[in-house]
This record gives C-alpha cells, structure tokens and sequence, in this order.
C-alpha cells in the first residue's frame, strides 16, 4: 500500500458511522433490537461487512429478503434509526485524533467534508453529541445523491463541495463499501479498523491504501506531514 503524501492530497474526506465516532456497536444494539421486533434473524458478522455503509434503502430488502415500497423503507428506517439516537445519546465521543486532524487540516488549508449514508436525521444527532457539528458543516448523505456506496456518488459530490478534485482528496471510511466507493472514485484512501480488520477488508475485495486504528495513529504515522509547519 502507498501512502498519500501531503504533494498529492488537498482535500480530506470523512466517513461518519464507525470513522469519526466508534459507534457501530450502538447501531448493531439497534438493529438488533428491530429484528427481534419484526422476527428477522441477527445479523453476522458476514451480513454486517456487506451491509455496513450501505444505504437503508439498500439495506433493508435484503435483511427483508423482499422488494420493499418506498413508504416501507421510510418507515423502517426511522424506526431503526430511532432506537439508534435514543440509545446513542450521551454515550458518544470522536474517535482519538480527530480534533487534532482538524486542527492540522486547518492550518495546512485543506478543507474537510463528510460523506455519510446516514439518514438525515441521524446526521446533526451524531455530530452534536460529538461537540463536531459547527466544524463539519459540509455534508453530503447518500440520499441526495443517485447511487449509494461502493459507487462513488457521494465521494464525488463531497470532492465538488469542497471545490477538490477527486484525485486529491484523501477518503477515511470504516467499511468495505466505502473503501470500494472510494476506490471507485479515484481518491486515496484510509481504512480505519473500528469495526473490520485489515483483512477483512481485503477479503471483500476493498484494499485502502493504508489501515489504522484510530486518527491519532495516522497522525503519528503515515499522516505525520499534516502536522508540520505550512509552506
């Protein structure tokens, strides 16, 4: 894997759920107890790395195992998605490194945007309980675009926000979907292992270019040159 190196990246692009905040355990609480509610079985740890990132409008046909109407999405995405905020509340914190990500992307001037399949109302919920929401203003959900991860739909729309081109945009995404989406969009990317180790992202065919733990340990790594003195 190669490094991004600060001549080629301008522009950083964050994942949400599982890359600024180590929350996909709450969201497998969630969706655990909506498919009690509705008889589905648990989800696998397989299931969850092919689902993880995607859209709920992807997501819930196959845990139904049907063609859904869009009135039924609507109404099982908020039903999972409100368990979610209820018990994600007060119990979320950025992953280590990200303040300091931002500081540095700051002094160098390289803007940051998200790029979420998160549904709307999910969105402030996460960043206000993370005390990021004035900070990361700049959104793009996969529901404003036409296609979901992996297609990169909502890496480019991020990339033309923040007035980048897409090779020089540098993507951290937690999820084989993403790192696939973000591939797919020509960005160098990062996989953080919150929830999937490194191979397990290789065994879905979604090879980033490096894999860390946290932001902290991309600072103290291979993104080491975004703390140095701007030219």
């Amino acid at each position: 894997m190669s490094v991004p190196s600060p001549e080629s990246v301008r522009g950083i692009v964050l994942d949400l759920d599982g890359t600024i905040v180590a929350n996909m355990p709450l969201h497998a609480q969630a969706f655990a107890v909506f498919a009690e509610r509705h008889g589905l079985p648990p989800l696998t740890r397989e299931m969850r790395a092919r689902l993880d990132g995607k859209r709920n409008s992807d997501i819930f046909p196959i845990l139904f195992e049907r063609s859904l109407t869009r009135d039924e999405v609507r109404t099982f995405s908020g039903e999972k998605e409100a368990i979610y905020r209820d018990i994600s509340r007060g119990q979320l914190r950025p992953l280590p490194g990200l303040v300091r990500l931002l500081d540095a992307a700051d002094r160098q001037a390289i803007p940051v945007a998200v790029a979420t399949s998160a549904p709307a109302e999910n969105v402030p919920h996460t960043l206000d309980q993370i005390g990021l929401s004035s900070r990361l203003s700049r959104v793009v959900r996969s529901d404003e675009v036409p296609r979901g991860k992996p297609h990169p739909d909502v890496f480019l729309a991020a990339a033309r926000l923040i007035d980048r081109t897409p090779s020089t945009c540098l993507v951290f995404e937690d999820s084989p979907a993403g790192i696939q989406a973000a591939r797919a969009a020509g960005m160098a990317c990062a996989a953080v292992t919150t929830t999937f180790s490194a191979s397990d992202f290789a065994s879905h065919g979604a090879t980033p270019d490096i894999a860390v733990t946290d932001f902290a340990e991309f600072l103290d790594g291979p993104g080491a040159w975004l703390l140095a003195s701007p030219a």
